[in-house]
Order: structure tokens, then sequence, then C-alpha cells
């Protein structure tokens, strides 16, 4: 009988929806992290159940064909990747495995292998993300420091620079704490709800090299500001004079401080920003753009992280849509407009609806910006939304095409019968879960339609997520 904290050797045969390995001792399933198949090693039981057991990595015997050696020196610690030990074409093919095993397990869908295309990936799956969050802490000495989250945990791993974002943020993360330490700035502390600075969020505008920095405070002002601000500059200063050279594909462009605003988080709470904010140097937003598509992006807007391949994921999904340049398309779950505005330039015309009304705002603001007269958005719940402009108008709001872009969560159940009423020629279903996607896709396929294209993206190398572009057409 296998019991915890007893070690054993394993080879590890296959993998979870985590990214995490499998194998066997004695006939019990186990899982254990941070290994890759074909791997055999040394693990320690953490945790056993009746059927299956969870292990802590002890020692690598016999390597995989695909271990590599993880770029970032905390891969393994850091609750952010979970992937890197694995060869970035071997992530891909278990990307491709788990969407296609969702769809045939969960969706009920037959000769999945025919419907689906090839994972759209990354020719260089690092420095892709335009938006980091780091939290905020101290050492044993009572220095500052930012970082990530061991996983699981609110223990904070010291770091400075993540692989997977802009390598300006080395910069700014280093000039940040020289800030902390001369002006001292007290560090927020959750256990006593004390201290002032929580997190330091920062985002790059890929295609226009603005740069926003946004302090997350426990109070509603910020101490020396003047010396932030000189910080940040010599950050930038020093990017433009010596990172921009670094020979990243795409990151050779001239950056600029355009926007430095501070987020009011007063709450005992695991969120991050605040419900309100002010600026303190430059603009409230910055701007960046999708294809040819520019955006005004705030602290708090949902933007995809991943520009280089948002561009991808939308253009499948535009392909998938069919417009002509006629058509009525509905986009539920429309956030500040990204795929309406997309989308928009292709269709007759374009209608939005989301539940959050500054995402609205934002997208109105967006539309603008971007002369594009053909898309109007609504604030609300889609499932109350639709159904009520339809009956006023059928004619107008009819639906040719619906895209939907939902949370984790998948499609409201009351959506998903809206969608059916509705009953659109197609639906292009845009996931960042395949579980949920394939659960809506088998209602969908109850009520009339039929999956005729499935593409996954990678939006996130090293890590388990994967992005999905279904076409589900009416029969």
């Amino acid at each position: 009988m296998l019991k915890k904290n007893d070690i054993y050797e394993i080879t590890i045969e296959d993998m979870g929806k985590d990214g995490e390995g499998i194998g066997h001792i004695d006939g019990m399933t186990v899982f254990v992290k941070d290994t890759v198949v074909g791997d055999r090693a040394s693990v320690k039981l953490m945790k056993v159940k009746k059927n299956l057991a969870f292990a802590r990595l002890m020692e690598i015997l016999e390597p995989s064909a695909d271990r590599v050696t993880p770029v970032c020196e905390n891969a393994r610690a850091c609750g952010g990747c979970t992937l890197q030990h694995i060869s970035y074409e071997k992530q891909k093919e278990l990307k491709q495995a788990h969407v296609r095993n969702c769809l045939a397990r969960i969706g009920g869908l037959s000769d999945v292998d025919a419907r689906m295309e090839p994972l759209i990936g990354m020719e260089e799956p690092f420095h892709y993300r335009n938006k980091m969050q780091f939290p905020i802490g101290e050492d044993s000495a009572g220095k500052p420091q930012l970082g990530f989250y061991a996983g699981h945990t609110h223990s904070l791993i010291p770091l400075s620079d993540c692989p997977m974002g802009h390598p300006v943020n080395r910069y700014i993360l280093s000039r940040f704490r020289e800030y902390l330490t001369e002006a001292h700035i007290p560090v927020y502390h959750e256990e006593t709800h004390e201290g002032l600075v929580r997190h330091l969020l920062t985002r790059v505008g890929f295609a226009t090299g603005e740069v926003m920095v946004c302090v997350v405070i426990n109070g509603r002002k910020l101490p020396r500001k003047e010396l932030l601000m000189g910080k940040l500059q010599e950050a930038l200063e020093e990017w433009n004079r010596i990172g921009s050279g670094e020979g990243t594909p795409g990151f050779g462009e001239h950056l600029r401080l355009a926007s430095v605003n501070c987020s009011v988080n007063e709450e005992k709470t695991n969120r991050i920003l605040g419900f309100r904010s002010f600026t303190v140097y430059g603009k409230d937003c910055i701007e960046d753009r999708i294809g040819t598509v520019q955006f005004r992006i705030s602290p708090e807007s949902f933007f995809q992280v991943n520009p280089l391949q948002t561009v991808r994921l939308y253009q499948k999904a535009l392909e998938y849509a069919g417009l002509t340049g006629s058509e009525t398309v509905w986009d539920m779950y429309c956030g500040i407009g990204t795929i309406s505005l997309f989308l928009a330039k292709k269709a007759g015309r374009v209608f939005g609806v989301e539940i959050v009304p500054q995402a609205i705002e934002n997208a109105k603001e967006n539309a603008e910006l971007n002369q594009i007269g053909n898309a109007d958005f609504f604030v609300g719940k889609a499932e109350d939304v639709v159904p009520r402009l339809y009956a006023e108008d059928p004619e107008r709001y009819r639906a040719d095409v619906v895209v939907v872009d939902p949370p984790r969560k998948g499609c409201d159940a009351a959506l998903l019968e809206t969608l059916a009423a509705m009953s659109p020629d197609r639906i292009v279903y845009v996931s960042c879960d395949p579980a949920t996607l394939a659960r809506d896709i088998k209602i969908l396929c109850e009520d009339g339609y039929a999956v005729e294209k499935v593409t996954p993206v990678d939006m996130f190398p090293g890590s388990m997520h994967v992005e999905t572009v279904a076409l589900i057409e009416r029969i």
C-alpha cells in the first residue's frame, strides 16, 4: 500500500490536462508535476487518495527525449509556467491532443481529426506577453522584492525578469525597486493589511511602443512621484540604449513612457486592481494595434496578452466567419470591441454586447478612434439584450453570423438557448478552455448545428493554456 512521504521510482507514460506527468506505482495512477512522457524519475508521495496519488519530483533518473533545460531558473518553483522543461514542439503536440480529447470525450464528436486543423504556434515562444502583474513583498532583511507567487501559494519568488514578458520589464523592475528603497515606501502585507504598495502592473504596446506602468496601492496617495518618474524614464532610456539591441524579434522599436497611474485597492482581497485609479503621468490609456485596428487600453481593460498570436487568432476567426461584406454579425462577450472591430471592416453591420459598462464605453471609443461606423455596442447580458432588440426590429437585429468569446466558464446556458433561437448560419466560438468549448458544442449540436472546423492557437507557450477557434454551422 502506498504511503505519504515514501519515495518511489516511476516512468511517466502520459500527461494530464494541467501539464503534469502521469505514471503508475503498484497499479495506482500517480500525478507528478515537472515531468514529461518518457522521464524515469524518483518521486516522493505527497498525497495518497483511494484511486490516485500526487507526488513531488525528487530527481530525474533518465530524461525524456522531449525534456529541455528551462530558460528561467525559477520555472519549477514559479506558478506561471508549467511546461518550460518540455520542448516547444512537444508542447504544441500536447495542446493539440488536449483539444482533440476534449472534443471527443466531452463534446461527443466523432471523426475529430478530420475537423481539426494544425495548432498555430509561435516561431519564438518567449517574450510574448504585453501585460505583466508583479506582486511586491520583502526579503528577510526588509528590502522590497518583486516577483511572482509560487504555484498555489502567496509565497513570493523574487525575480529580476520574466522570459515570457517583454524584455523591457527587467529595466522597469530594477528601477522600481530603487524607487521603493530610496523613497522608503512601505510594502503591503496581506496578513496585517498594512503597507502601501501591493502590485506593479506593466503594459507594452508592441505595435506603438507605448508603455504603461500602474502601481496598485493600499491608499490614496503615492509619495515621491517625481522620483518614480525619473526612475521609470531611466529604465526606458536604458532599454532604448541597450536592451533594444538584444536581437529579440519584434522588440527593436523605440519605447516611450506614455502612462503612469495608480490603482487604489484598499480592500482585504486577492483581487489585484481596485475600482478607482488616478493618472500620475501622461495619458490615462495607451494605444496598440491588432492588425490595422487601433485600441485604447486602460489598466482595467481586457486585451489579449499575446499580440503576435492575437492577430493569427482573429484572422482565423475572420476566415471562419466567411464574411462577404453584407452580413450582420453579433459579437457576444465583446469586451472593448477587439473582435467586433476586427470583423467590422468585412461585415455589413456588427453588434457587440457585454455586461461590463466600462468595456462598452471603451468599445465605442475604439470604434470612433478607427472611424468605424458600422458597429454598435450594448450593455447587458446577451441573453437579455438580444431577444429584446430582435423583438423590436427583427430585420435590423437578425444574425447571419454570431461570434462568442466567453470567459473560462464558457457560455451561459441561457445564451446558448438564445443562439439556437436566433438560428444564425454560422457560429464562430473562440474559447480559452477546451473543456467548456466541448460542453457547449455538444449542446449546440443537439440544437441543429454541426462542427465543421477547429483550430487551436497557442497564445501561452510555457503553459497548458490554449485558445481554440471553432466553426459551427447550421445543418
